[in-house]
């Protein structure tokens, strides 16, 4: 991929250098979120084979433009809402912080996306495979169990009789973070079905994509964050005891005790 990755790695990261230098100068983070989710759109439209997509093609980055705006209008809309970030609030008066956290954002989007600037590098396709469809069946498993888990947890929290309260219904019966299980499941599977595509070192790189999701999400910035503020918030109640000692903190019916 060579310079083709050197050229969109650029684009990557200038975006999220300006970024941040507007997040320093307004002291804001409402549009961090955005930002990203329209840098996933951008890269994988600049990564596509100029003189015609295959079929393949157009719906690995048909999965990946779905996603993205899917995410990204969908943590807009919230932040509107609420007004910030909790994740910020150490950070967001901090320019060396919140350039970490803009760099890792461009870490994210370009290692989430090797699968796909893989697939669109090729310029000779052969007929769709059992493992294309298995993949992009993953792929719609996972993006389904996002959005139904980001829908029911919004519906809970808008329910004012629920003010003090956490969610442990729906998807959330059967996982602390559902949501995030859903997205660790859909670029698997844009992994996986492209997976047959690669060659080489391609393969092994190509897996960090859901690799790297599943340990940023598992042990950096999503469920370590949400489950020390979760017991902030609700650790004298025993039911929330109950719940977190029952319930499996990412895969649902598999319970890691110690997390």
């Amino acid at each position: 991929m060579g310079s083709q990755f050197g050229k969109l790695l650029s684009v990557d990261l200038a975006i999220q250098f300006l970024g941040w230098i507007i997040s320093a100068k307004f002291r804001t983070e409402k549009f961090f979120d955005l930002t990203g989710s329209l840098t996933f759109v951008l890269l994988t439209y600049l990564s596509r084979n100029k003189s015609g997509q295959s079929l393949r093609q157009k719906i690995q980055c048909a999965c990946v433009y779905i996603w993205a705006l899917r995410l990204g209008t969908f943590l807009f809309h919230r932040i509107m809402k609420h007004g910030k970030d909790s994740r910020f609030d150490r950070m967001r008066n901090s320019p060396s912080k919140l350039l970490f956290a803009w760099i890792m954002q461009g870490v994210w989007v370009i290692i989430t996306l090797l699968p796909t600037l893989y697939l669109n590098e090729k310029r000779v396709d052969k007929a769709l495979t059992k493992t294309d469809f298995i993949g992009w069946g993953i792929w719609l498993f996972g993006f389904l169990f996002e959005v139904i888990a980001d829908r029911q947890k919004m519906t809970f929290k808008n329910d004012l009789n629920n003010k003090g309260k956490f969610i442990n219904t729906g998807l959330w019966k059967y996982s602390r973070h559902p949501n995030y299980f859903g997205e660790i499941c859909a670029w698997f599977g844009l992994y996986f079905a492209s997976s047959h595509m690669l060659v080489g070192k391609e393969r092994l790189f190509g897996l960090l994509s859901p690799v790297f999701v599943t340990g940023l999400l598992s042990f950096l910035s999503g469920i370590p964050i949400l489950e020390k503020q979760a017991m902030k918030a609700f650790g004298n109640d025993s039911n929330y005891r109950t719940y977190r000692k029952k319930t499996p903190v990412l895969i649902p019916f598999i319970n890691f005790p110690r997390i």
